[in-house]
């Protein structure tokens, strides 16, 4: 009966890599994330996505979660997570696959191009676990927003109530404003 379990413990994980590498994560998250060797997942990942893998280190700063527009999305999608969190009881990888996909599903609705990967997506989660980022409520808006844990809370104000001189001159940054705003704010 065991080597039962073991075959679909591994087909399991086989599906959860190959759903991870259509949505484009990088090969080291799916070695984080599975038990399957490298070069498995290295056959593996030739095979679904038609070409290598790409090369070089992950992604480590805090910063560009900081910037304006990739702290709105980034926020959005944390916010999705953390309700899928509260309500389901997925695994914590597959919690960030599903947040992941109705963050693009949501960007899809509003006609917007999405900025956070699935990798970037994987690595802010590991941020917030390791309290080297947390979420913070906007003074103005009530919204949820990615920040440094250090930020004061009672006078933060988010990135649309407030957003950076230059932000909103072109059209995709109003739809960008209108459309996310509302939607961090109802989670």
């Amino acid at each position: 009966m065991a080597r039962t379990k073991s075959i679909l413990t591994e087909a399991k994980q086989i599906e959860r890599a190959v759903t991870l590498i259509n949505l484009g994560a990088r090969l080291q998250v799916l070695e984080s994330e599975t038990d399957l060797s490298y070069e498995r997942l290295l056959r593996l990942y030739k095979e679904v996505a038609g070409k290598s893998p790409s090369k070089g280190q992950l992604p480590f700063s805090t910063d560009w979660f900081m910037t304006w527009q990739p702290n709105i999305h980034a926020s959005l999608f944390l916010n999705i997570h953390e309700y899928l969190n509260k309500v389901s009881a997925l695994d914590e990888i597959d919690a960030v696959i599903k947040a992941y996909q109705l963050y693009v599903e949501q960007m899809q609705a509003q006609g917007l191009e999405p900025l956070l990967s699935v990798t970037r997506a994987w690595r802010l989660v590991k941020f917030v676990d390791n309290g080297m980022l947390t979420m913070t409520a906007c003074s103005k808006c009530g919204g949820h927003y990615v920040t440094h844990p250090h930020e004061i809370a009672r006078h933060y104000v988010c990135g649309l109530c407030n957003p950076p001189a230059r932000a909103g001159k072109g059209k995709l940054a109003g739809a960008l404003g209108s459309a996310l705003g509302s939607a961090v704010a109802e989670h």
